[in-house]
């Protein structure tokens, strides 16, 4: 499914419970990566709030689901050199929320094995966001002990989805998992 939204990771031994919770919300995909689900929504924000409603009365939906994560803009790419030029254009959308704020990109990275590397490609981008920042006279702060935001980045071989969470988000949907 190269049309996504959402990337969602499942418990080991859920695999079949969890695709069969997640298609009262739409269309559920294989990714071609162990445990790790696709979905494209129509509203994918609301969907996250409906599955933590319902987690709040439904404790188990927390044993098949481990991490559900909608993603706001996507791209391809197919080298290291393009992967952080388009990573670069997307989380610079982000910029003018990151004014003043305290933030960190995370990246969750399947597949390039070898040819990406999670916490440098984090650095990079953190270092140009704060660049750009700066350069608009609206410093912002690399934190990761309770950051007004952070951006969650997530690959899938040649293709990656990004999104801007806030802090409130963060402590309103737990199967984020950003950290």
């Amino acid at each position: 499914m190269r049309d996504w939204n959402t990337i969602i990771t499942v418990h080991e031994g859920a695999f079949t419970r969890a695709c069969h919770y997640l298609e009262q919300f739409g269309p559920v995909r294989k990714s071609g990566f162990y445990n790790v689900l696709l979905m494209r929504l129509n509203d994918p924000l609301e969907i996250l709030r409906v599955i933590h409603e319902q987690l709040a009365h439904e404790s188990e939906i927390a044993f098949w689901i481990a991490r559900f994560m909608p993603v706001e803009r996507t791209f391809t790419f197919n080298s290291p050199m393009e992967f952080e030029e388009r990573a670069r254009e997307a989380a610079s959308f982000w910029l003018p929320s990151l004014a003043g704020s305290s933030f960190h990109l995370r990246m969750h990275r399947r597949g390039f094995k070898g040819r990406l590397s999670s916490a440098d490609e984090e650095r990079l981008l953190d270092q140009f966001l704060l660049e750009r920042l700066s350069e608009a006279g609206a410093a912002g702060r690399i934190a990761f002990d309770n950051p007004d935001a952070i951006i969650a980045l997530e690959t899938l071989g040649t293709q990656a989805g990004l999104s801007l969470w806030e802090r409130d988000d963060l402590k309103r949907f737990p199967l984020l998992h950003l950290d």
